[in-house]
């Protein structure tokens, strides 16, 4: 091929390394990522670890945007303990403050009611049509912790798209340009 062949097949070769490396190194963030969720989840018990408050319901306590931390132990759900649940054809979960719980002696299952700290009502009209009560599946786990604020960064995203798919562009662009 001569000199000026085997310096552009070179530099060809050099390029596609770059590429594989760099889709290797975003294929391990992506994957590290998974691991560490997978990981909280086996650590907390709960299927959902962590979660963004998505309205006003519980204030003063917890505000729109606050990050909750999530654990499901095996002790039973107690009044005023606040929980994260998920009601049967609802996609998004709920956080709101249990109110009752009544324990069925001939079964052991329990019954829960939740309303939110800033609502009027019980939750019973957020229910499953005909639902009067919550039981142990639908609890998701209970709060242990918060950031304030720190999830707005998930309503914005989930509120103007727009801009989730602008920041996944310029992390790729990152990725792909980055000399590393």
């Amino acid at each position: 091929m001569g000199f000026i062949g085997d310096q552009v097949e070179s530099i060809r070769s050099m390029q596609v390394r770059q590429v594989v490396t760099q889709i290797i190194s975003l294929g391990m963030i992506v994957t590290s990522a998974l691991i560490i969720w997978k990981g909280l989840m086996v650590a907390t018990g709960s299927e959902s670890p962590i979660v963004v408050v998505l309205s006003g319901s519980m204030e003063p306590g917890f505000k729109r945007g606050d990050i909750l931390f999530l654990h499901m132990s095996k002790e039973p759900i107690r009044t005023g303990e606040i929980v994260v649940f998920n009601i049967d054809g609802r996609e998004i979960p709920i956080v709101h403050r249990v109110i009752k719980v009544h324990e069925r002696q001939e079964s052991g299952e329990v019954d829960i009611l939740t309303k939110g700290d800033n609502n009027f009502g019980d939750d019973r009209l957020l229910y499953a049509q005909g639902q009067l009560w919550l039981q142990k599946h639908h609890i998701m786990g209970r709060a242990v912790g918060y950031l304030p604020y720190v999830g707005w960064v998930t309503i914005v995203m989930t509120e103007k798209p727009i801009i989730k798919y602008l920041l996944i562009g310029a992390l790729g662009l990152l990725v792909i340009t980055s000399k590393e």
